[in-house]
């Protein structure tokens, strides 16, 4: 199982930015994709996920940045996107995404005990 993130960079205060996260060596259906990120001496937390389900899947978001993510997918592709807007310098981290198993396929959640494989992670940095 493969998980690459790609997409990170140094962006201003206000700017945008879209990650990826391509998966390879594991069945969709059967895992669903989250993303975390790591701050400067910060704990790793949750981000968002999208659930398995082909059509309106499910999404979640931490409050941190509700109304500014939007997690999508591509199943033709294996991957997953984070675009982020409006980013502040608080969303300066190191972010991963991840996969978790999915027993449910309208549902997914950002506990990181739960996601059994992770990518190696992508620097954003918010900065003027």
């Amino acid at each position: 199982v493969q998980l690459q993130a790609s997409g990170g960079g140094l962006v201003q205060p206000g700017g945008s930015l879209r990650l990826s996260c391509a998966a390879s060596g594991l069945t969709k259906e059967h895992y669903h994709i989250g993303w975390f990120r790591q701050g400067p001496g910060k704990e790793r937390e949750g981000v968002s996920c999208i659930s398995t389900s082909p059509r309106d899947a499910y999404t979640y978001y931490a409050d941190s940045v509700q109304g500014r993510f939007t997690i999508s997918k591509d199943n033709e592709k294996n991957t997953v996107y984070l675009q982020m807007n409006s980013l502040k310098p608080e969303d300066t981290a190191v972010y991963y995404c991840a996969a978790g198993v999915a027993y449910d396929e309208n549902t997914c959640g950002a506990v990181e005990y739960s996601y059994v494989y992770w990518g190696q992670g992508t620097q954003v940095t918010v900065s003027s």
